[in-house]
């Protein structure tokens, strides 16, 4: 596939169109190089490229400077759109794999309901007789099935449990410093693994493939940690807050 910094994907006449695609490239590079995904059958991350490439010239073709939102984050949003939609198209995620995030859907919950905690990846994994690699395989679909909004995603709870703790309060709030201070606590309890991929990821910023060129791992094999470790996290967070 062409680099995509190639002219060929812009006009010839170097319009201030051309220019804002090709300035935001890097950012189209580092959403796409973060988007944590077990690429279908197919599809490689120069795809991905691709398919932030069209939200890249979407937002190029429509961005209002006069309503005062900056390019980039008017850009960011099209991108990732861009690529989430391609991704929904693609047959995301095959039906044997959306059984399995159902089956650790209700394993999750049957065990929740019988100790009173969210269970940890490792229970998990004993009470659906698997190894711990497939619950981290199936926790990386469930994610992958909640974020391209697939029909028989994970349950509203299996969902939050994968996702970023967020507060709703303005940063500099009482209830926004609370919650930091429990993410740090939360993410320092985790296996040393994990805690090293959610620090490069959210305070380093790298890129997957810059995460696993570190660890010696794949790039999925990256965006499963990542999956679990988002998991775990929220599990350790929500202990955190019940004991406040």
């Amino acid at each position: 596939m062409a680099e995509w910094t190639d002219q060929r994907v812009l006009g010839a006449g170097g319009t201030d169109r051309d220019r804002l695609i090709l300035e935001h490239i890097p950012l189209l590079k580092h959403i796409a190089g973060r988007m944590s995904f077990d690429m279908p059958g197919g599809i490689d991350r120069d795809d991905v490229y691709g398919f932030g490439m069209l939200g890249l010239i979407a937002a190029a073709d429509s961005w209002d400077a006069s309503r005062g939102l900056k390019f980039s984050t008017y850009a960011y949003t099209k991108i990732r759109g861009a690529i989430l939609d391609e991704l929904r198209r693609s047959d995301f995620l095959p039906r044997g794999r959306r059984e399995k995030v159902r089956e650790l859907d209700k394993t999750v919950t049957r065990l929740e309901q019988e100790n009173g905690v969210v269970p940890a990846p490792e229970e998990i994994a004993e009470a659906m007789g698997i190894s711990p690699d497939e619950v981290d395989e199936i926790l990386l679909s469930a994610k992958n099935s909640n974020e391209t909004s697939i029909d028989e995603g994970p349950s509203v709870e299996l969902a939050a449990m994968l996702c970023d703790p967020k507060s709703d309060d303005p940063v500099g709030s009482a209830e926004f410093e609370e919650l930091k201070e429990l993410l740090v606590e939360a993410i320092s309890q985790l296996p040393d693994q994990e805690k090293t991929v959610i620090t490069l990821y959210y305070a380093e910023e790298l890129l997957l493939k810059e995460i696993s060129e570190i660890l010696g791992v794949t790039e999925s094999r990256v965006s499963q940690i990542h999956s679990r470790a988002l998991y775990r996290m929220n599990k350790n967070l929500g202990a955190l807050i019940g004991t406040n």
